[in-house]
């Protein structure tokens, strides 16, 4: 008997959080099974449309429709059964369907799918494959066989293929395009169970749609390689005028800054797809290791022809963005040493500046000390002829004073008078200064 406990609050996402391990399970199929994929690029006007003609279809089947929040939806109908699953760039449909001939590619699950419903799907294909679970014995299938037979059903092109899942199937493919507009997928059945089936169909699906969204950034990084080139160059004629004594630093300045916004504006425009395809390598390589892939003679294996045509156009990618980020921190240190050059440069400017205002303030204060003594002369002049005017104007008045006696004797007191008046000024004046 289960015994119920009192328990804290549940966090709101706690219910969401714990069952995301269980959102995207594989299908479990019966075999054998044909299978049609579909990956479509949507806008956002296109991905609220997309939900709309899924309720349609079940609608039409008479099937429970998917929540309007839903990002994944299974379901049976009459004569197929189909998966949906939306991501941030693309959505995918699977359509698997088990009435279908012995010819591993005559009869295509697609085929099952309503016409007019189909047509209408939102999107533009990325991707789109075909895939047929057969017993070795339907094609006469067996180890260590020739496998040119095999070749019949990719057009006699060159396949490619190994065991896999510990050896339950083995799958062949030629990674080709063909004239329905389908790539193909053949998995031979040896023990392979329901579950089992369903994930390896994930799986090289899952390869091939990352492969292809790995890829994206390709034609970009090539597309941007003449510009790498000559921000390279640019960036070391620059560095180079900096070297030269009669260069315009403002005119380089100017330069630097237009090559640094023109190399930033590249990385902002294209470092989501340079992330993104790196993300999608890791995923295919993941998901190469999922199939656990055994050899099978004389022909290469999945990951070996993946990694050989794939990991130079990732490294091409990976370097194009590596090389801008390195620019950009090349850009922003020459930038650096060219404004550090400037700020120096304005600091000795402002130096000499200081100087040459010191020595004017200088002169300025010994002129002003010597137009402060001419000042204290006429003061005392001044004042000493008001002393002997009223030394004469006592002698008219029957005082017996000489006039010129006075006056003559005056004069020192009236320069100490001055002297100690103008020092107390300037104590007052250095006071209020500080």
């Amino acid at each position: 008997m289960t015994t119920l406990f009192q328990l804290p609050q549940n966090h709101p996402q706690r219910f969401v959080l714990h069952n995301e391990v269980h959102a995207r399970a594989s299908s479990i199929l019966s075999l054998p099974v044909r299978a049609s994929y579909l990956a479509l690029s949507l806008s956002s006007d296109e991905k609220m449309q997309e939900r709309k003609h899924l309720i349609a279809l079940c609608e039409r089947f008479g099937s429970v429709p998917p929540d309007n929040d839903a990002d994944h939806f299974s379901a049976s109908f009459d004569a197929f059964q189909m998966s949906w699953e939306q991501h941030g760039e693309f959505s995918t449909y699977c359509f698997y369907a088990y009435d279908t001939s012995k010819e591993p590619f005559m009869d295509a699950a697609l085929k099952k799918v309503p016409v007019d419903w189909l047509s209408q799907i939102n999107g533009k294909v990325i991707m789109a494959a075909h895939a047929s679970v057969v017993s070795a014995a339907d094609i006469n299938y067996q180890d260590e066989m020739d496998l040119s037979p095999l070749s019949a059903y990719f057009a006699n092109n060159p396949i490619v293929g190994s065991k896999v899942t510990g050896g339950a199937a083995s799958v062949f493919t030629d990674f080709r395009i063909h004239v329905d507009g389908f790539s193909r997928f053949l998995v031979v059945n040896h023990s392979l169970r329901a579950a089992q089936a369903g994930r390896l169909l994930h799986r090289l699906f899952d390869i091939e749609v990352y492969r292809v969204m790995a890829l994206l950034a390709f034609p970009i990084a090539r597309k941007l390689y003449p510009a790498l080139k000559k921000a390279d160059r640019q960036l070391y004629t620059i560095t180079n005028s900096m070297t030269q004594s009669d260069n315009d630093d403002a005119k380089l300045l100017d330069e630097l800054t237009a090559l640094a916004a023109e190399v930033e504006n590249h990385i902002s425009s294209h470092q989501f797809r340079f992330a993104a395809a790196s993300a999608y390598y890791q995923l295919v390589g993941q998901r190469l290791v999922d199939l656990r892939e055994v050899r099978i003679q004389g022909i290469q294996t999945l990951g070996e022809f993946i990694k050989r045509r794939l990991e130079p156009a990732m490294h091409t990618c990976n370097s194009t963005s590596h090389r801008f980020t390195l620019i950009s921190e090349r850009v922003s240190n020459a930038s650096q040493l060219l404004r550090t050059k400037v700020d120096i440069i304005i600091e000795r400017q402002n130096q000499g500046l200081l100087s040459s205002m010191a020595l004017r303030a200088k002169m300025q204060l010994r002129m002003q000390q010597m137009v402060e003594g001419i000042s204290m002369v006429a003061i005392t002049y001044y004042a000493a002829s008001l002393i002997g005017k009223i030394a004469e104007a006592l002698h008219a008045l029957g005082w017996h004073v000489n006039a010129e006696l006075v006056e003559g004797v005056s004069i020192p007191f009236i320069l100490v008078i001055i002297a100690i008046s103008s020092k107390r000024i300037h104590k007052i004046i250095a006071n209020t200064t500080e």
